[in-house]
Parts: structure tokens; C-alpha cells; sequence
């Protein structure tokens, strides 16, 4: 007999409510929840991979590990007394900071990850701590922290009420939205020009965004914040500021307007490619519409001004008055888990930044992690402190980091690697041991992090479709830190728990503000029974959150057990304006000129006077069936024409003489790949285009479906040594390269004969 169960698509930051029709333990069809409070029925391909991730032979069900260099099947108490026995000795011998963790995007999505990952890291206390962020986000994660006090207070565009959008490197159409959960993305954009409003796109590539756009302009790549700087300019200049009650949460607003008149659109038009009078022309649109935001994305962020870019399209929403406003770019106020929702807010103790760096170059921390385009040379590098172990938890870094030439020679160097995942990928082939995670429809599912970043105030919550076939990963993370602690695989893991809710609740009720004030740590507790794991930490979090019961207070407020009985989740509304609540920073105000920002202006400045020879830039490429390197092994998301094609424009084509079809070599100065020629005037003159996240031809990948859709990857060509300074996050965009038909030679690329 078929069942019907409502859950949250885990695939993407758009959270679309799916409806997953089953019989016994087959997926008979994945459909769209019409009836979802936020997405009404849409949905992407992506959500019919979770049929035949459900079916995949390739996933593991059993841990690995390493016997006679072989990885073979092993049974759970096996692959722990492994794990026992290779990882203590190289703590006590080395010290903490010998072990490094590397955390991949698929985490973000993971309930049991957010609440329990924190754990073991805590409980390993290295410093080398690499995830996913450094080559994507953190230049906006960084510059929301130095602006409003924490790295997720992101104000995201109020899409559904917005009159002018103006979005710089973000493909939403592809993407679902990001930094921006707003599922149908391509239906709230129509919504904009259906009201008569206009939608303005900026990227090297005419993206599908673009294509739905009132109009697109082609900027080159890694130029948005002189972009930015100029519209801000012209603003100021031509007296265009409206920043009105705003001004009252401001500090910094004459720095920043003294700043930006050194960028005037007459100065910097030559750079970015995007003519003077246009430039002030989209400055005085976007400053005249009644509502409007300013958006920037994965494109402002892989740079090597990532995080200049990302502040000042916080700059811009200030300027025209449209932070913190309908229609503009507003503050999310999510139901659980947030920190710019609980206790008092106006004030907080902002955000540290470099608090410990890389041993080798000196990179600084940010929000507990350094940059994961150090994790080679922290490997390879001799000396005290050297990383000698690694844990992975659904990561893949050796297709999804800079050079990742180099960072797979440095594994082969590494005494011990541990990894928590579903396949035997790039990167786990090189494990000792592999502890097998349960799939998505084994385990329930709530976006403690993406509901943060929601266009609208919404929560949904999935029970488990099936019964698990591999432990919860909470337990499994819990035996880990009983590891490290010294305390062995054996560790009581529902005392563990007990003390990990303990922790939580205790947190709470030191903070100034709580709504549980005063409350007995036991009672509440006791009140989230009989719940065990992940569900009673949310159940908690939801509860004192800003539309909780708060244990009895709000009667009707927000359980889980509601969320339970609202398979389809709950609306609580449209963004509302929570200035200056929002602040956690010190001065209890909007830092709108940080001193490390202030102080990287001059980086920029230097930008305008470099000298251009008309070499090739490289960008990536986002794809609609595609999320990073994990969705490849599923045939629904990889059918169809290549993908990891080398888009150019013809003008290019003709000189370089590459031919649609054909083959070409591209080589930068990190390394060299061959990717067939797809000829396009959908990019930019000067700028190729490769997608990121393949490259499964390796040995000993166990990808089947993957193998055969190979493709190439992009990241063989990123150069390690650039980062963004502020954030240490990897410039992945604007990548110097020379481009050639594929059999003849040519030199390395450097940065002088690319025209960096």
C-alpha cells in the first residue's frame, strides 16, 4: 500500500517541501508539495536524485576499513577499534593541532551535523579546522560580522515585495537562491517585472538569471567591488543618499562616503569593462526605486576583493536607505538556533577576526576556522605542528579545493585519515577508515542554518521516511569525541547526549535576556522528554525561540510536536524590520566603515592602475542539476549533452583558433587541464568558463555513474597562494589562464602575461 510523507528537499539552500510516495522501502515518486507553506509545488531536478540516491548500489551501508592497502568491508565495533588504535597516539604524540578536520557543504543541511559536529570539534580542540565556507562564503560571513556583529546576520533581498533588484555574480535561476532561501527563484523574479518593477543582472557570463533580467551587463571577473565603489560614488557625489532613519543605527557613514568618492565611474570604468555613464546610470535607478536591493553572491565572494564586494553591497542597501526595510535587504528572524534572536539584542561583542593563523603562511581564522587553501602546505610542510591526521565529514576537498593536484599528493603524507560519508570518493579513497552516514530519507531534517537566510519567515520539519539501515550520525559523532577525549568508543553515549543538551540549556539560561529566565535547568530538560539526539536540542531551540511557548509561557507558541503536526510547515510571515535588535555588535550600532575594511580600501585602489594585456580570465559555472561534487553518481542529474564544456566567446575562439567541438588545453599558473570547446556569446570577450566540482577519473573511486561523466576539474587550475586577505577565502574567479587548442604547446601562465 503506497504512503505519502512530506519532507524538506536536502539537496540545496531553497528548501522546497517535496511529497515522497513510497511502498515499504522503495521511493516509488518524489513530487512537489503543493501544499508547502514556501515552495507551493516547485521543485528542481534535483529533487528526483533522492529516489536514486535511495537506490544507489555505490552508497555505503558498512564502515571500511584499510586492510593490506585495500579498503574492505568492516563491522562497525572493527572500524572503531581502528580508529582507537591509529588516532590517540598521534594526539598524545603530536598534540591536538596534529589532527586536522576538513567539513563539506552537505553538513549544512544535516541537523545531526550542525548540533553535533560542534561537539567533536570541541572535543578534538584543534585549531585546524577547514570547511567548505573558505571557497565559497566567508568574505560575506566576515563582512556581516565586522558590520552587524555576526557572520549570519546576512541581510538577504526581500524578493517577494522588492521593485529593483540589482544582483552582482549570483546565478538564483541555477542556484535556488544562496545566502538567499527562496525557493523558485525564477517565478519571484518574473513576480518583480510582472509589477513593473526591473531586475538588473552583472556577470561575466549571460547566465539563466540574466536571461530572464531587465538587462544584464558583462563585467570582468573579480571587479565587482570597483563596481560597487563607483555606484556608491555616484551616489554620494550626485547627493542621491536617502539614508533617513537609518542614520541613527549608523557609525561610519562619513568615512565610507569619503571613501567611495575615490572611486568615481570615470576612474574605474576601463577596469570592470562596464561603461562611466552606465555605471551612474544603474547608480541613479537603483537610488530612485521606491524598494529596492542590492544582492551579490558566489561570484563577489571567490575573488580576490571577496570581501570589499560583500561589504559594500551593504554599503549600497545603506545609501539608498533600503537596509532594513520592505522590500529592501532585511534581517531573517528564524525560529530556532539564531543568535541575533535571543537575548538581548542591540549590542554584543561583535566579532573577533585572526584570533590564531596557519602555521605555514600566516592566514587568520575566522569564525573557528582557517582557510581550506592552507591545508596543503599545513600537510606537507615539515615541522612542529605539522597536520598529520584528517577527518572528513561529507567533504570532498580534493575536487573541491584550490590545486587540488597538490592536496592529493599531501595525503598520501598523512598518517591517519578518518571519514564520515556515503561514497567512496577522490577523497575517501585515501582513508584508513570510513564510517558510513545514514541517507537523507534515514533521518529527519530541519535547516537550522539555511532558515537564517529565508526571504520569508518559515519551519518545516521531516521525520525519518525509513527506518535507519547505519547508526544516527549524532551517535556516531559522539563515539568520536569519546575518541578523542581519551574516554574510548565505548563512551556512554546517552550520558554524552545528557551533557550536550545540559550544555545547550545552560547557555541559554546564562544569556541576558532568555525567555527562560530563572528557570530550572531539570525542569526544562524534563519537559523535552522523552526526545532523544537532535530532536530534543531543537525541540529546545524552537521552544525559547522568538515564536517558542517558551515552556509554558506562550501557550500557542512553537513546539516541535506542532511542527509535527504541520507536515507541510509553518508560515510565520514576512521579513519585518529588527534594527537595531539585530545588532551584536559592541557599539550596539551598523559599523559601516570597520577598520580592516577601511584599511584594504587602498588594495582596491591599486586595482585602477594595473596593467591589462587583454590575456583569458577563468570563471566557474553553476548548473541546475548539480550541487559541488556529491550529486554526480545519481544518472537523473547527469543525463544529457557534456557539462564540462569550455565555454568562450567567438571573437576569442577565432583567435585563439579553438573550434565548437574541439578540444582545448587551458593552463594556469597552478596547473593544466584539456576540456572540449563549447563556443558561446553567453560569456564575456576575454573570460572562459569551466564548471567545478568533477574530475572523477581517479583510481580507486568506487562512483560508478560518475566515472562515466567524468568531466574535468576547474580546481586543478586554482592557485593555492590566492586568497582573499581578510577572509582567507580562495579566489576560485578571475583565475589568470592561456587558452589554446588542446596538442599544441604553451608556457605556464603567469599573472603579468595573463593581464591580471
Amino acid at each position: 500500500m503506497p504512503t505519502t510523507h512530506f519532507r524538506t528537499c536536502p539537496f540545496c539552500e531553497a528548501t522546497c517541501g517535496l511529497e515522497v510516495e513510497t511502498e515499504g522501502r522503495e521511493v516509488v515518486a518524489v513530487r512537489g508539495d503543493a501544499q508547502d507553506v514556501f515552495s507551493h509545488g516547485f521543485l528542481c531536478p534535483k529533487a528526483f536524485g533522492l529516489k536514486q540516491l535511495h537506490e544507489d548500489t555505490d552508497r555505503l551501508t558498512a564502515p571500511l576499513v584499510r586492510r593490506d592497502g585495500e579498503l574492505v568491508d568492516a563491522s562497525w565495533d572493527e572500524a572503531f577499534a581502528e580508529i582507537e588504535r591509529r588516532l590517540p597516539p598521534i594526539l598524545a604524540d603530536h598534540g591536538r593541532n596534529a589532527v586536522a578536520v576538513y567539513i563539506g557543504n552537505p553538513a549544512a543541511h544535516n541537523l545531526s551535523s550542525i548540533i553535533y559536529g560542534p561537539v567533536l570539534l570541541r572535543a578534538l580542540g584543534s585549531q585546524n579546522v577547514y570547511t567548505a565556507s573558505t571557497v565559497d562564503q566567508m568574505p560575506k560571513q566576515v563582512s556581516s560580522g565586522l558590520m552587524f556583529g555576526g557572520g549570519l546576520s546576512v541581510p538577504v533581498p526581500d524578493v517577494d515585495r522588492c521593485e529593483h533588484l540589482l544582483i552582482l555574480g549570483a546565478n538564483p535561476l541555477v542556484s535556488n537562491g544562496s545566502l538567499l532561501t527562496a525557493p523558485n527563484m525564477r517565478g519571484r523574479i518574473r513576480a518583480i517585472r510582472e509589477r513593473g518593477g526591473k531586475v538588473v543582472v552583472v556577470d561575466p557570463r549571460r547566465t539563466r538569471t540574466a536571461d530572464e533580467a531587465s538587462e544584464h551587463h558583462f563585467i570582468r571577473p573579480g571587479m565587482d567591488a570597483l563596481l560597487l565603489a563607483a555606484l556608491a560614488c555616484t551616489i554620494v557625489e550626485e547627493g542621491l543618499e536617502r539614508t533617513g532613519s537609518l542614520g541613527a543605527h549608523l557609525n561610519g557613514l562619513d568615512d565610507v562616503r569619503e571613501l567611495v568618492r575615490g572611486f568615481p565611474p570615470e576612474a574605474v570604468a576601463a577596469a570592470c569593462g562596464i561603461a562611466s555613464g552606465e555605471i551612474r546610470r544603474m547608480a541613479r535607478e537603483v537610488a530612485a526605486a521606491e524598494r529596492a536591493a542590492v544582492y551579490g553572491r558566489i561570484g563577489t565572494c571567490t575573488q580576490e576583493f571577496g570581501t570589499l564586494a560583500s561589504w559594500l553591497v551593504d554599503v549600497l542597501n545603506v545609501l539608498t536607505g533600503n537596509l532594513d526595510r520592505e522590500g529592501g535587504a532585511m534581517f531573517t528572524r528564524a525560529a530556532a538556533g539564531q543568535r541575533n534572536s535571543q537575548g538581548e539584542g542591540g549590542g554584543g561583542k561583535g566579532m573577533g577576526l585572526g584570533r590564531w593563523a596557519s602555521r605555514v603562511r600566516g592566514l587568520p581564522e575566522a569564525f573557528g576556522e582557517l582557510p581550506v587553501s592552507a591545508l596543503a602546505e599545513e600537510i606537507d610542510t615539515p615541522g612542529e605542528g605539522r597536520v598529520r591526521a584528517l577527518i572528513t565529514m561529507a567533504g570532498n576537498p580534493i575536487v573541491s579545493t584550490p590545486n587540488s593536484a597538490r592536496l592529493e599528493r599531501a595525503f598520501e603524507s598523512l598518517d591517519f585519515v578518518l571519514a564520515i560519508d556515503i561514497y567512496v570518493n577522490e577523497t575517501t579513497r585515501h582513508a584508513d577508515v570510513i564510517l558510513p552516514a545514514p541517507e537523507p530519507l534515514e533521518k529527519s531534517h530541519y535547516d537550522v542554518a539555511l532558515y537564517q537566510l529565508a526571504t520569508r519567515n518559515v519551519a518545516n520539519y521531516s521525520p525519518p521516511v525509513f527506518e535507519g539501515t547505519v547508526p544516527e550520525e549524532w551517535e556516531t559523532l559522539l563515539r568520536l569525541s569519546g575518541v578523542v577525549t581519551g574516554q574510548g568508543p565505548d563512551v556512554d553515549v546517552e550520558a554524552l547526549d545528557q551533557f550536550v543538551v545540559q550544555t545547550v540549556v545552560q547557555r541559554e539560561l546564562s544569556s541576558p535576556g532568555s525567555r527562560v529566565a530563572g528557570r530550572e535547568p531539570a525542569e526544562l530538560i524534563a519537559a523535552l522528554e522523552p526526545r532523544r539526539g537532535p530532536e530534543r536540542a531543537l525541540d529546545f531551540m524552537l521552544r525559547v525561540g522568538p515564536y517558542g511557548d517558551g515552556f509554558g509561557a506562550e501557550p500557542k507558541g512553537l513546539t516541535l510536536s506542532l511542527l509535527e503536526e504541520s507536515p507541510h510547515g509553518l508560515d510565520l510571515g514576512p521579513l519585518e524590520p529588527r534594527l537595531p535588535d539585530v545588532l551584536r555588535t559592541p557599539s550596539g550600532k551598523v559599523e559601516l566603515a570597520p577598520e580592516p575594511l577601511v584599511a584594504d580600501m587602498e588594495r582596491l585602489r591599486a586595482a585602477l592602475d594595473r596593467e591589462r594585456n587583454g590575456g583569458m580570465m577563468l570563471v566557474g559555472r553553476r548548473q541546475l542539476r548539480s550541487n559541488n561534487s556529491w550529486m554526480h553518481n545519481l544518472p537523473a542529474l547527469v543525463k544529457g549533452k557534456e557539462r564540462c564544456t569550455l565555454h568562450v566567446h567567438p571573437d576569442d575562439a577565432e583567435r585563439l583558433g579553438l573550434g565548437d567541438g574541439g578540444r582545448a588545453l587551458v593552463r594556469s599558473a597552478a596547473g593544466s587541464l584539456e576540456a572540449p570547446v563549447e563556443v558561446t556569446d553567453a560569456i564575456m570577450p576575454g573570460v572562459v568558463s569551466i564548471p567545478h566540482g568533477w574530475g572523477h577519473d581517479a583510481d580507486g573511486v568506487r562512483l560508478s555513474v560518475a566515472s562515466e561523466h567524468a568531466g574535468v576539474n576547474s580546481n586543478l587550475l586554482a592557485d593555492e597562494s590566492q586568497v582573499d586577505p581578510l577572509s582567507g577565502n580562495a579566489v576560485l574567479n578571475g583565475i589568470p589562464v592561456e587558452v589554446a587548442p588542446a596538442g599544441l604547446a604553451a608556457e605556464p601562465a603567469t599573472a603579468a602575461a595573463a593581464g591580471a
